[in-house]
């Protein structure tokens, strides 16, 4: 296992810095990393590595939801209101129906599992979107109307929502009953975890006012914490739904807003960790993609991921219908809204892992989805803010 993540590490960082180096994400260079390094190329990862690799891309979802939640202002959200509501589910929604409709058609999958593709594929990136929208936030482009913050906090939510859609369908494709309860758990699981994280960052807010311990302990205590609304989550299935994903993001919105200065801290702390998480992430299901399957979806991936990001962009436009957004504003945002990475990364291994029929489309769909989405989302975002957002002096 030792030499296996001294390769991970060496390599991955390496072909990262590399890919930074030519303006192009770093985690792409990570994934190609567990590609030569996984079962399918060289097979030089450990097979106990290999083995916790879920969870290992759960605790790494965790770190950058927690680091979302810590950079969103509770006062911002309320300013934003309406526009960051809807781009919470409009966009994710028009996406994955049109990989609903698409999928049978292309490659003969049965809806459910259309459907299941689509919600892998539905969700934006926090590790693309985070930081870039921090950027412009600390450059102060397009902060007067909160711009950056109208996409990080609308990103988040939406990646909470497709997760969400995404346990669903699962849980349909496995029990094979659909129903109107099976729907009605999405908004309670969004509910319930909203209430979980707020209270759970209240409380913490609070015992770290009173009982003085180093950030690093905070950080220590708060992943803790997250970890076990997950393993509520987890216990509860079945009986009462709840996100956990949300209720984490939420802890960090909380916190944020009851010790602010604190949370300012901590949020620093948190990005340190992602430089780990992150690496873990993308390596691990660079080592579960088969490149031969990606191969053979040729160009029938490629039209269907035009015409899906095409539904997400459009979903934007109607996000932000009858707003205070100018047309340059509206059509940046719309460009935020594109990369893929974190979220692909994090769920794309589960339907195979499960025994989906279809499961190594879904994975291989999910990774070209990153490939083609995270760069040139990326480089438009760096390209356009300047042209298309106002530099404001505040």
């Amino acid at each position: 296992m030792l030499f296996s993540l001294a390769l991970i590490f060496i390599i991955g960082l390496i072909l990262g810095e590399i890919f930074k180096k030519i303006n192009l994400p770093s985690f792409l260079g990570m994934i190609i990393t567990g590609i030569l390094l996984g079962p399918y190329a060289f097979n030089l990862i450990d097979g106990q590595i290999l083995n916790i690799s879920k969870d290992l891309r759960e605790i790494a979802l965790i770190v950058i939801l927690l680091r979302a939640g810590l950079s969103l202002d509770i006062t911002d959200l309320k300013a934003i209101g309406k526009p960051a509501i809807l781009m919470s589910f409009i966009p994710a929604t028009l996406e994955i129906i049109a990989v609903a409709f698409l999928a049978p058609i292309l490659f003969g999958i049965p809806l459910i599992e259309a459907l299941i593709l689509g919600s892998v594929l539905a969700a934006v990136s926090p590790a693309v979107i985070v930081p870039k929208m921090i950027q412009l936030m600390e450059t102060s482009y397009g902060t007067k109307k909160r711009i950056p913050h109208l996409v990080m906090a609308g990103a988040s939510v939406d990646d909470i929502y497709v997760i969400v859609l995404f346990t669903s369908f699962l849980g349909i494709y496995q029990t094979g009953d659909i129903n109107l309860v099976s729907f009605l758990q999405v908004p309670i699981a969004i509910i319930l975890g909203a209430i979980l994280g707020f209270v759970t960052g209240y409380i913490l807010s609070v015992f770290f006012a009173k009982f003085r311990v180093r950030d690093t302990i905070k950080v220590l205590i708060i992943m803790a914490f997250s970890f076990l609304i997950i393993t509520l989550q987890n216990l509860l299935d079945g009986v009462i739904p709840i996100s956990g994903l949300l209720a984490v993001m939420v802890l960090g919105i909380s916190f944020l807003n009851k010790a602010e200065i604190r949370a300012k801290r901590l949020r620093n702390k948190f990005s340190s960790i992602w430089v780990f998480a992150e690496l873990v992430l993308f390596v691990l299901v660079g080592a579960a993609v088969d490149v031969s399957v990606i191969f053979n979806l040729g160009l029938l991936a490629l039209v269907m991921l035009i015409f899906e990001l095409l539904a997400r962009f459009l979903g934007v436009q109607a996000s932000l219908l009858n707003t205070k957004f100018n047309k340059k504003e509206r059509i940046f945002t719309g460009f935020a809204y594109l990369p893929k990475a974190t979220v692909q990364a994090a769920i794309g291994a589960i339907p195979l892992a499960l025994g989906v029929p279809s499961g190594d489309l879904i994975l291989a769909i999910a990774v070209l989805s990153i490939v083609v989405t995270a760069p040139i989302g990326a480089t438009i975002i760096e390209l356009t803010h300047k042209k298309l957002l106002s530099k404001d002096d505040l």
